[in-house]
């Protein structure tokens, strides 16, 4: 999921796990698509508003669309996401307002968790059910054939992107090149996939799969793939994100919850429904310091810890004094250099 921190609708960079590009099929920026500024309401002030979202993607909104909608919602003046969905997609979408935005890369560096269900028998040009069919198969693997081939996609593996995704071709996005008619050819690249499991086979037509991915991992690549080394073709018929990170299938909020809290507290969905900026760290070690040395990180000056206690730490470090987050730091030894400055995060 290689996508940077962002602000105003998406954050980041081009391409996810599962996403083929949110236009690609038609869909305009910033959240106008289907679901566009009319259906969510005349412009309103827009208010600094700090935490995540851990939003429950429905199936048919863009990612784009989502963060829109969750910004619209909270009022928020900057908003961005960790890791696109496709509109087939449902699942975790994890969406950062205000100071969160500062922590979302560390976010879509943690592993993802996929279930979803692999139609075997025809191959589509998206590698899902909304692309044209460009082959067949009248064959259907039966567990025994499915199970011996799993090993070959676990571990780091090479794969191939899908034509229908938005990563960049001499400047332009493959998406855009491959509907125009124009032949896309990706280069393989290495991805990690730490478990791939068969869940169930509900018909012959159709196996139930769980994965978990590493960054990069194009989830409609592993089931085109599978289908192509079991002589069955395949592509993606469900696909829901059940994890990203540390955030947890549990913890997500439908969008509609979102909807009738905001129609309930007024104007603006209440913080009360926000988690805390510093969640967007929790895999970082944690260092408590003083509110001289909080204060010194605050104007852009190291810190040095001393005693014989304070810890040797080396890289990214989420530093917090009096039960605040203050600043992402990077650790040298004993000092501490400031990266990013958390001005208003609770």
């Amino acid at each position: 999921m290689s996508m940077d921190a962002g602000v105003e609708a998406p954050a980041g960079s081009p391409a996810d796990e599962t996403s083929r590009g949110e236009n690609s099929r038609g869909e305009a920026e910033a959240g106008r698509g289907p679901r566009g500024r009319k259906d969510r309401g005349p412009r309103r002030p827009k208010r600094d508003v700090d935490g995540w979202v851990l939003l429950d993607k429905p199936i048919g909104m863009t990612s784009t669309q989502a963060v829109g909608a969750v910004k619209w919602l909270f009022s928020a003046k900057k908003a961005g996401h960790a890791g696109t969905l496709d509109p087939l997609a449902s699942g975790c979408l994890p969406i950062a307002l205000g100071e969160a935005t500062k922590t979302v890369p560390f976010v879509m560096d943690g592993r993802k968790v996929y279930r979803f269900t692999v139609r075997w028998g025809v191959e589509t040009d998206t590698d899902d059910s909304e692309g044209r069919p460009v082959e067949a198969s009248d064959t259907r693997p039966d567990r025994a054939a499915i199970l011996a081939i799993l090993d070959g996609f676990r571990g780091e593996i090479e794969q191939v992107p899908p034509a229908y995704s938005a990563l960049k071709i001499n400047g332009e996005r493959a998406y855009d090149l491959a509907r125009d008619g124009v032949a896309v050819e990706l280069a393989a690249r290495p991805v990690t996939i730490h478990s791939l499991e068969l869940v169930e086979q509900p018909d012959a037509d159709h196996a139930v799969f769980e994965a978990e991915c590493g960054k990069g991992t194009y989830v409609r690549s592993l089931a085109r793939d599978m289908g192509r080394m079991l002589g069955a073709r395949g592509h993606i018929s469900a696909l829901r994100r059940t994890r990203v990170g540390t955030f947890a299938e549990e913890e997500l909020v439908p969008l509609d919850t979102l909807r009738a809290m905001h129609a309930q507290n007024g104007e603006t969905a209440p913080v009360e429904a926000l988690r805390p900026v510093e969640i967007g760290l929790d895999t970082l070690p944690a260092l408590k310091v003083s509110p001289a040395d909080a204060a010194r990180l605050a104007r852009g000056q190291s810190i040095i810890l001393r005693g014989r206690d304070a810890p040797i730490l080396e890289g990214p470090v989420a530093v917090n004094a009096g039960g605040r987050l203050v600043a992402l730091g990077e650790a040298e030894g004993a000092e501490i250099f400031p990266k990013r400055i958390f001005h208003s995060a609770k």
